[in-house]
Order: C-alpha cells, then structure tokens, then sequence
C-alpha cells in the first residue's frame, strides 16, 4: 500500500469520519454547505474575471472591484475548506483512486499557480491600468484562464460521484 493510500484509509476509519459518512443529515449539510461556498467564491471571482476582461463594470477600478468582493471570495474559501476537508475525510478512502477527485485537485492546484502568476506579475502593475476599460492582455489571459479552471474544477466535483 502507498503511503497516501494509507493516510486516506487512516482518514476514513477515524470516529470523526464515520459519524459524518453514517448520518442521515451531516453528510448532505456538509455538501450543501460545500456548494454554497463554492458559489460564494467562484461567483466573487467570475465577477472580478469579467471586469479583467472589459465585461463589466468598465467605468470601475479594477482594485476597488477585487477589493470589495475579496470578503466574498475568502469567506467561500473558507467554508468550501472546512467542508471540503469533512467531506473528504468521510470519503477519503474511496477518492483515493477516484480520477474525477484527482482532476479536481490537479485542476485547483492550477488555479491556485494562476492566480499566483497573476498577483505577482501583471498585478503589481495595478496602478498603470486600473483605471483602463480594458486592462493589458496578461490580465484579461489570467482571467481567462481563472474562468476557465474553475468551470472545470465545478465539472471535475461533480463527477466526482459518477466515478467509483
């Protein structure tokens, strides 16, 4: 056995995971609360994507427009985190070789770099295009591509449960 195949085994035979995996309400509350964080985040970011790509709030600084939905943004990475966390430990033996799962942690890990790329490169340069209806092409491909990894990390979740 491989060394994290036996931390998702570990993970999946604690107390903690059992309650959560046996019960009739914790489980889908856990899910629920999981998508609605999502929803949180992904929509905070669409939003700030579609103002780097000249879709909306032309008219807006790009800075003050990130600024006011970061809350957002990291209050739906929170609850996602936390429940994400659960859930997996829950289930953690089963998505060890699950490839939906595996995509969708591959897919995150991309657009956490992607986000990284974009706040310490075209970012730093904020003051020289906040202003611009159209910000330069580096930020719009950063949106694009944010855009575009979280549909898929979106897709990859929920096929999650179609894969055994």
């Amino acid at each position: 056995m491989s060394f994290l195949l036996n931390v998702s085994q570990g993970l999946y035979d604690t107390a903690l995971a059992t309650s959560i995996r046996e019960s009739e309400i914790t489980f889908p509350a856990l899910e629920t609360a999981h998508v609605l964080g999502l929803a949180l985040m992904a929509g905070a970011i669409a939003l700030v994507d579609f103002r780097l790509l000249g879709l909306v709030w032309r008219r807006s600084p790009v800075g003050v427009v990130a600024a006011q939905l970061l809350p957002a943004t990291w209050s739906g990475f929170a609850v996602m985190a936390v429940t994400g966390g659960l859930l997996f430990c829950a289930e953690a033996a089963k998505m060890y070789g699950n490839p939906a799962f595996r995509v969708k942690l591959l897919l995150l890990v991309l657009a956490g770099l992607n986000m990284l790329a974009f706040h310490f490169g075209v970012y730093r340069r904020l003051a020289d295009w906040d202003l611009a209806p159209s910000p330069p092409p580096a930020a719009k491909a950063a949106a694009g591509v944010s855009l575009a990894l979280w549909a898929a990390i979106i897709v990859a979740g929920r096929m999650i449960a179609y894969f055994h």
